[in-house]
């Protein structure tokens, strides 16, 4: 018989002849495997899941003009479709755009804006409406100007327009929208607009109480009526707005003109968020300025990288535990094979081939338990997507090979110390003992 024959055939009836102490071994690196799979399957899975189910929250990155002249006419639709694909390559991307004025209704300001009803439905799924959303002749007020005006869903009011109140109703409203979400540019932004603002509302006070008397223009109730169709109730910004269809808001203000704020929600989030901003910033054909929703991601990635964190400490100790149990295994099985190694090293075994057989048997415990363990870990980890998210995950080839793998290492380790220890056994004073 060869030494390699002799080699395996040791082997065989190291593992399968001590069938207690074998499955001990076995079930210590299962357990290791299914909970180390199922955790870094989770892991991977919801960063991409909680940023599509975040995504139902609104936009995490917003588009506006980048010039004063921009702010003034707007961002067109080719602008928006070429943004929109720069964006959206490779990606899964929802937009909507806004263009907003200002607008009284009881000689009262307000702001109106204009929007494809549609697309701002698929963007803020999480707006609670009571009521229809708008349509032709018909508005969505927020709950804020329900609220000021008295107002319910089907009853009537009266939007008047006037040019003298346009001015300062694209950067102040576009600002106002965004402005607690926003990053400290935005902010600043925002107070330039509200400044711009104050000027002109006082350029046009004094115009309005000439001769010591009220103007006649500030008391013009004169304008369209429309139909409340519904109330939004955000507890946002969105609660001092009133929505109408572009189209009517086109009409309204006599003139059409592009987007004061295009919002986006786009499946990426961190570094790769921040790239998609910083490629549209440099690029100077679209003439816009990106930045992101700072509350979206930054709620993203504090959540994420907790989870992360609980992750890795959960695995740290289940590591711990596999080590533990499979050495003690291992030690187990070493010391009721004592007698066995001091005959062989008394017939001339080398330490070397013993240390290797013990590896190689300790190596087939990890791999079965790493079958085992991987794949009892992807089911308990496809259980708990779906039952939390309501979504199945694939199984990641990937992560079930380093899963096989880390198992083998892990049992490998676990056996060097009660390896070591057996082939420093000294035969005479085991045949001694016999």
């Amino acid at each position: 018989m060869t030494n390699r024959k002799m080699f395996f055939t040791m082997l065989w009836g190291a593992v399968f002849r001590r069938r207690s102490r074998a499955m001990m071994a076995v079930i210590a690196s299962l357990v290791g495997a299914a909970t180390l799979f199922c955790l870094a399957s989770v892991c991977v899975a919801v960063p991409q899941q909680m940023n599509e189910e975040m995504r139902a929250y609104g936009a995490n990155l917003i588009v506006t003009p980048a010039s004063a002249t921009g702010k003034s006419q707007g961002i067109d639709t080719a602008t928006v479709r070429n943004v929109t694909a720069l964006i959206g390559a490779g990606r899964s991307v929802k937009s909507a755009a806004y263009r907003y004025e200002s607008v009284r209704i009881n000689s009262a300001p307000y702001t109106i804006a204009g929007v494809d009803v549609k697309a701002v439905r698929a963007l803020n799924r999480h707006w609670n409406v009571t009521g229809d959303w708008p349509g032709s002749g018909n508005v969505m007020v927020g709950r804020d100007v329900a609220d000021a005006l008295g107002v319910k869903v089907g009853s009537r009011v009266t939007i008047g327009y006037r040019a003298a109140d346009a001015s300062a109703s694209a950067s102040s409203s576009a600002s106002a929208k965004s402005d607690s979400d926003e990053s400290t540019e935005t902010a600043e932004s925002s107070a330039q607009g509200t400044q711009s603002t104050q000027t002109t509302q006082g350029e046009q006070t004094t115009q309005a109480t000439e001769n010591g008397r009220v103007s006649s223009d500030i008391m013009d109730n004169n304008g369209t009526e429309f139909r409340i169709s519904g109330i939004v109730d955000t507890g946002g910004n969105e609660d001092s707005i009133i929505y109408a269809t572009t189209a009517d808001v086109s009409k309204l203000a006599g003139h059409e003109r592009g987007a004061d704020v295009v919002e986006y929600s786009v499946n990426a989030m961190g570094d790769e968020l921040n790239a998609i901003v910083n490629r549209i910033n440099k690029n100077t054909n679209t003439a816009v300025k990106a930045q992101t929703v700072t509350r979206i991601t930054s709620s993203d990635t504090r959540i994420i990288a907790m989870l992360q964190t609980l992750f890795w400490i959960v695995s740290l100790v289940v590591l711990v535990l596999t080590l533990v149990g499979v050495g003690t295994t291992i030690s187990s099985i070493v010391s009721q094979r004592r007698n066995e190694i001091g005959l062989r090293k008394a017939l001339g075994a080398d330490s070397r081939a013993l240390g290797v057989e013990f590896y190689v048997e300790s190596g087939i415990y990890g791999l079965i338990g790493g079958l085992l363990g991987t794949a009892i870990g992807y089911v308990l980890a496809r259980v708990l997507c779906a039952t939390v998210f309501g979504r199945a995950i694939g199984f990641d080839w990937l992560l079930g090979a380093g899963s096989l793998l880390l198992s083998v290492a892990i049992a490998v380790i676990a056996s060097i110390p009660p390896v070591r220890r057996a082939t420093r056994i000294d035969p005479a004073i085991v045949l001694r003992e016999e």
